[in-house]
């Protein structure tokens, strides 16, 4: 079964209070197919609300906001399966919003079908929109055969009232197949059906994580586990992955019988980042020449060390290493071998791709001493991409010439944003002052940083306490998304 995920993206203006604001309402949303005896084939719809897109309003115990739902399974303009709801949204606090879950599950027979969902923030004066896709139900109850693999946000001890309570837990899905290097585990989910007909005692399930880009098996991930047969058999495994390096894998799981003859099988994509070293070889790496032809001879050392931005530890490491070689052919290699690892099959156009957001960047921050990729501002686009918003001050009565930058998404991150300044007031070197981005830096007193030409320090514990934020002064604007 081949199931793929969307994003949903409706446009929705709404408000806090009496300021009014643009948002884009967003929800990730992903199906799921199952079996259960008594109520035969079903789907889960799975929905990822991001947080921050939402209108909010003032409530006793927080901010909560109001979501109107509406999904319908339809066959030849007939309604076969549908559900209405209003949901309200967890209490946020403050300005910290989180992302939230819903699951709807629909028993349904096998076969094509059209589904629609509508969205409508009730807190907003806009239109609902919609979205539509053709979903095939399988019949999973004639044969042995596994469910769609699900892996988990969480996994914690089940609740039967709850919306996510599978086989004793309660199960918060993960939308996202991107694992970064910060996640260590991939819990798993499935379940296997009608393997009671296979008449035998015991069947097996083979699991193996396969490189999609060299098909090689990575053989510390393949085990075989044993099982009694049943109508159905939960299966829930956490995969330590934190020895996994960087790149697009296959999760693969497999149900054998008894001579070890393939019954059924079932897989699920991901990719992942990760630290782990990645020992380059230049004897092994033959230069393609298209990679070859996409750099001059005099640019060659300049675009190896723009890939820093993007590289891991342990390829800065052979990066810095072949820079200092100031050998041509390897750092050419490195380049090509640097974009096979990181985009497989697209590694010539994500190089290209790349290659114009380095001139890109060297044209908008290079300074008198550094080249744009080196500024911290270069560094933030190339890593992170373009910003979904920018917020740019040069000039203010009481603060150093600041940026905001603001990001919808990075990765499995909602909402994060960097403010640099430039406290020299003579170059264009913005320097980054504070992030509430995973792994950058944080600065708690980056307000009396801001503000220190004309503002006294702090203590330590309250490095801000001299500060007077004011309306429209970067504090204002740091605190609007």
């Amino acid at each position: 079964m081949n199931f793929t995920k969307y994003l949903i993206a409706l446009l929705v203006l709404i408000a806090f209070n009496s300021e009014a604001q643009t948002k884009k309402l967003k929800a990730y949303l992903d199906e799921k197919q199952y079996y259960a005896p008594e109520i035969g084939n079903y789907i889960e719809i799975q929905l990822q609300y991001v947080g921050y897109t939402i209108a909010y309003t003032a409530k006793e115990n927080g901010l909560q906001g109001e979501i109107a739902v509406i999904m319908k399974f339809k066959q030849h303009d007939s309604i076969i399966a549908s559900d209405a709801f209003r949901l309200q949204t967890p209490f946020m606090k403050d300005s910290i919003v989180e992302d939230f879950y819903d699951i709807k599950r629909f028993a349904l027979k096998p076969g094509v079908y059209s589904f629609s969902i509508e969205l409508k923030d009730l807190n907003s004066n806009e239109a609902s929109l919609n979205a539509t896709k053709n979903i095939t139900i399988e019949d999973l109850s004639l044969k042995t055969t596994i469910s769609d693999i699900e892996i988990a946000e969480s996994a914690t001890q089940g609740d039967e009232s709850s919306v996510f309570f599978k086989s004793g837990y309660n199960i918060i899905p993960k939308l996202s197949n991107y694992f970064p290097n910060e996640l260590s585990f991939m819990p798993v989910y499935f379940e296997i059906y009608n393997t009671e007909k296979l008449n035998e005692d015991a069947f097996g399930i083979k699991q193996k994580i396969v490189n999609s880009m060299t098909g090689e098996e990575i053989s510390m991930f393949t085990k075989t586990t044993r099982h009694k047969p049943a109508s159905v058999v939960p299966f829930a495994r956490s995969i330590d992955i934190q020895n996994l390096p960087s790149g697009k894998y296959i999760l693969e799981y497999t149900v054998i019988n008894k001579v070890m003859a393939e019954v059924s099988k079932q897989t699920y994509e991901f990719e992942r980042s990760s630290n782990i070293d990645n020992v380059f070889d230049p004897e092994k790496i033959i230069l393609n020449p298209a990679f070859q032809e996409s750099i001059h001879k005099d640019s060659v050392q300049f675009y190896l060390a723009s890939l820093i931005p993007m590289a891991k530890p342990a390829e800065i490491k052979n990066i810095l290493a072949v820079i200092k070689t100031k050998n041509e052919d390897n750092a050419r290699k490195l380049i090509q071998g640097f974009w096979i690892a990181t985009a497989g099959t697209n590694a010539y156009d994500s190089w290209m791709k790349y290659k114009e957001q380095v001139v890109y960047v060297e044209h908008l921050y290079k300074n008198n001493y550094q080249a744009g990729y080196e500024t911290d501002r270069g560094r933030v686009y190339l890593q992170y991409g373009a910003p979904t918003s920018v917020i740019q001050r040069e000039t203010t009565s009481n603060e150093y010439p600041y940026e905001i930058w603001q990001y919808n998404k990075i990765g499995k991150y909602s909402n994060k944003r960097f403010i640099f300044y430039n406290p020299d007031l003579v170059s264009t070197s913005y320097r980054l002052l504070h992030s509430d981005m995973i792994g950058e830096m944080k600065n708690p007193g980056w307000q009396q940083v801001l503000t220190s030409r004309n503002t006294p320090h702090g203590n330590i514990d309250t490095p801000n306490q001299n500060v007077n934020s004011t309306f429209g002064d970067s504090n204002y604007y740091f605190k609007q998304y």
